[in-house]
């Protein structure tokens, strides 16, 4: 049995010796909690596919997002998986669940719940910060302009409980504005304070398969609330088609190296494209499961129609924006490509949705079908890249 016992952050990212880090355990059961939130996400906007519920959606879904990744890159650079940051990471994961169980209610009556769990969660990962920067003094430059931007940001997100609904919501997303601004402001800084190219690309891939395993869990849903024909399995066949095709498509092309910036470049905008590109990402593919649960139980009125169509090109056009991100400077390589093939991809969905809706009512198996396509097109020109490279 293993003791865990308190150990002091340290600067692991700049570190000889420890070979290829990989995610620690209590950062994989960290991400359960996630899956839970963007689950109740989805289910919320199954609820109301309307702009509005889009609107919401997306309100929501940017808070929980940035509170994993600020977690993630706190534990990119000092985690060392002891008692304390254990303890700190489940404080965490109580007022993520908070904020997820928050979501299931009316906009109005759960957004007071919400802020109110977020700071706690703000105010955590400040206690995290604040035990690394009297530990390793060599980032103190750096966790000082983060302690400043997100103690910030806490000051304007409790202001907000107290503040009525609508400019509840626009004080979240100022506070969000300075909280996610602060790590950009601060990103020459960065570079003497790097990020681990093995590890964070993983910790980003790891939240990426939990978002498209939303797919697969929404097949799942549509199929046990559906009355059992031949169209409801080739519609389910053809769901976790797509959702494989996504999977490929990101996993194939994953690279992660342009997140470590240099003292060279440290304003470069490469690394900030590759990270914040996940953001957006992360909610397509959200908004994509959504849309396909309702094709494979067929109920795909003018709202879902387009959660399946903006959700994929969505996916797609992110995608290809981390493409770019990872093509080296000065050429116009094979990420280049990629990417200019899946904005084509992106652009085909649109106008294939746009053509749908002129002719009439879409048939469910019909656009499930034009979707795989379009994901099939994308990995067999992503195959004939890679044999060309090779």
């Amino acid at each position: 049995m293993k003791y865990v016992t308190i150990r002091p952050p340290r600067l692991r990212t700049i570190e000889d010796g420890e070979g290829q880090r990989h995610a620690t355990w209590t950062e994989l059961f960290y991400d359960l909690v996630f899956v839970v939130a963007v689950a109740a996400l989805g289910v919320r906007l199954l609820e109301n596919t309307s702009w509005r519920g889009f609107g919401v959606f997306i309100g929501f879904f940017i808070p929980i997002w940035w509170a994993w990744a600020s977690y993630t890159f706190y534990a990119d650079r000092f985690d060392t998986d002891d008692f304390g940051q254990r303890v700190l990471a489940v404080g965490q994961m109580i007022t993520i669940a908070l904020m997820a169980g928050s979501i299931s209610g009316d906009t109005a009556d759960s957004s007071v719940a919400f802020a109110a769990s977020y700071v706690v969660t703000r105010l955590i990962l400040i206690v995290m910060y604040t035990r690394a920067r009297k530990h390793v003094p060599i980032t103190r430059q750096l966790i000082t302009g983060y302690l400043r931007g997100f103690s910030a940001e806490v000051v304007i997100w409790t202001i907000s409980i107290f503040t009525p609904t609508p400019f509840r919501y626009w004080l979240w997303a100022i506070g969000l504005a300075v909280s996610v601004a602060t790590p950009f402001i601060l990103r020459k800084i960065q570079a003497k304070v790097p990020l681990d190219v093995e590890h964070l690309p993983e910790r980003f891939g790891l939240f990426t398969i939990l978002v498209l395993g939303e797919s697969m869990a929404a097949t799942v849903v549509a199929i046990s609330k559906s009355s059992w024909s031949f169209e409801l399995i080739v519609n389910s066949a053809l769901a976790v088609s797509i959702a494989a095709g996504l999977w490929w498509m990101y996993f194939d092309n994953m690279e992660g190296s342009v997140v470590r910036r240099t003292g060279e470049r440290p304003k470069a905008w490469k690394p900030t494209a590759w990270i914040y590109s996940h953001m957006p990402l992360g909610a397509s593919l959200v908004i994509v499961a959504v849309g396909l649960e309702q094709a494979v139980a067929k109920h795909l009125d003018h709202g879902e129609f387009w959660l399946t169509s903006g959700g994929m090109a969505g996916a797609l056009g992110f995608m290809a924006l981390i493409n770019f991100a990872n093509e080296k400077d000065g050429t116009r390589g094979i990420n280049s490509q990629r990417a200019v093939r899946r904005l084509m991809g992106a652009g085909a969905v649109l106008i294939a949705g746009a053509v749908v809706q002129v002719l009439g009512p879409p048939n469910p198996t019909a656009w499930l079908i034009v979707l795989l396509v379009v994901a099939v097109v994308q990995v067999a020109s992503d195959l004939v890249l890679n044999a060309q490279e090779a």
